[in-house]
């Protein structure tokens, strides 16, 4: 994988409520990258309401990538879980780990009011498959099986942020589940990377729409937001040994890297 490698996450082309109503305006936040691994919920696979614009900007960023010289690497994610390929990727020999985030969860999003009303059937598809308890594959198995059988069938009506917090508490129940997510998702990942990746230091997901970064047990786990209100979308890149993290400055009709928030030396794992 040729450097320096981009690391985005939860653009949800397409969605009514996504910031990015053109897929021009990540030109500039591209630029450079000799490769951009879109982490996941990159376009509305399973949003029928969506499905066409979204797949419609999904080539355009597809051909943008191009334009730019890049390779785009396109990981899975609750949305888009069709995606072929392992569903994370590893950087510095292991020690840094790409995936989207969901499969941190039990359930994936234990706010969604389907997988509310649907606790049996999320306990079914963990049976099916005994070996997601150890198995890192067989874990992302789980995650986009649940991400299939129990997508949203409603979507939000408005794109105003009170709308937004309307639909995001009702029924209250969902709200603290949201909540909880944001406020653990630092140790939650640490949980994950000690059962599937201890040899990891880093890992960087999105899925919460939460940036952020944690240092949890000695690991570092860093997200990358969402351009998706509230959340604030983030940049990571991996270059020469260094892993960096930043703002992304969004403007009408432009997106590019913004101030740097932390950087980190990395050496490869030699095994």
């Amino acid at each position: 994988m040729n450097e320096p490698v981009r690391i985005l996450s939860d653009l949800h082309l397409g969605h009514k409520v996504s910031r990015l109503e053109q897929v021009a305006a990540l030109r500039p936040l591209l630029a450079g990258a000799a490769t951009v691994i879109f982490n996941g919920d990159t376009w509305q696979e399973l949003a029928r309401p969506f499905y066409q614009r979204s797949q419609e900007m999904l080539g355009d960023l597809k051909a943008l990538c191009r334009e730019e010289g890049a390779e785009a690497v396109f990981l899975s994610g609750n949305h888009d879980p069709g995606w072929p390929g392992p569903g994370w990727i590893e950087l510095a020999g292991g020690r840094i780990i790409v995936t989207h985030g969901d499969a941190l969860l039990f359930d994936g999003s234990p706010w969604k009011r389907e997988i509310l009303v649907n606790g049996a059937r999320v306990m079914e598809l963990w049976n099916e498959h005994p070996e997601a308890i150890h198995d890192v594959e067989e874990r992302i198995r789980v995650a986009r099986k649940i991400a299939r059988e129990l997508c949203s069938v409603e979507h939000p009506s408005g794109r105003k942020f009170f709308q937004r917090a309307w639909d995001a508490v009702i029924p209250p129940r969902r709200a603290v589940k949201m909540l909880d997510a944001w406020l653990t998702q630092g140790a939650t990942g640490g949980k994950f990377c000690d059962r599937y990746f201890p040899q990891a230091d880093i890992l960087v997901i999105g899925h919460f729409h939460r940036e952020g970064c944690w240092l949890k047990n000695g690991r570092r786990i860093i997200n990358t937001g969402s351009f998706m209100n509230p959340g604030r979308a983030h940049w990571v890149e991996w270059n020469d040994g260094w892993l960096t993290r930043g703002l992304i400055d969004e403007a009408p009709g432009i997106c590019r890297k913004g101030e740097i928030l932390d950087a980190w030396r990395v050496t490869a794992s030699e095994s």
